[in-house]
């Protein structure tokens, strides 16, 4: 059995290209996201006031923290009461991702990832409870006791003593523990 080859010049493909380009049908405009929703017959556009409840991001420079203040004895009994369960006793055990220790071991060969031993910003733990916790009712704390949650997770890491109180100014300045462990990927 014999082979053969067939060389096709470049040019000969970019010809092949415009045509079958010239010939595909013209992809629809995007229509306005009104428009598109009026032609259809579905949904509407949000309110000012329906975006300002998805918008509740928080960011590593404390940029988005609401008004308010909670301490770490606070936050214990909120704890207590909605994150024992699942974080165990002392935020080490439970269920769920453990939340304090673990401080000194990320060069180790069994690093233990937790707020205090891995996270950069104390922002983004507030964030995080925010949104997300209790898991059984996300986004129902109040940010009063979104701070003192935060507190006690941070107590519960060394970061913050006993008689400590949170709120947007404090939480921003603290310096977390590996701060410095992560570098940005583009300069």
């Amino acid at each position: 059995m014999s082979t053969f080859k067939v060389i096709v010049p470049a040019a000969s493909l970019c010809a092949a290209a415009l045509v079958l380009a010239a010939c595909a049908p013209a992809a629809p405009r995007q229509a306005s996201a009104q428009g598109a929703g009026a032609r259809l017959g579905l949904g509407q556009t949000p309110s000012a006031a329906q975006i300002r409840g998805w918008d509740i991001d928080v960011r590593a420079d404390g940029a988005g923290l609401p008004p308010g203040s909670g301490s770490v004895a606070r936050g214990r009994a909120i704890y207590e009461a909605r994150c024992l369960s699942c974080h165990g006793a002392n935020g080490d055990k439970g269920i769920a991702p453990r939340l304090a220790g673990g401080q000194g071991t990320l060069a180790s060969k069994a690093p233990v990832l937790t707020v205090g031993s891995y996270w950069p910003y104390a922002t983004t733990l507030y964030d995080y409870i925010h949104r997300a916790m209790p898991l059984d009712s996300p986004q129902s704390l109040t940010p009063d006791e979104v701070y003192a949650v935060t507190a006690y997770t941070l107590h519960l890491n060394g970061i913050l003593k006993a008689d400590a109180v949170l709120d947007a100014a404090s939480l921003a300045a603290i310096r977390m523990p590996n701060r410095d462990g992560f570098k940005p990927v583009l300069q």
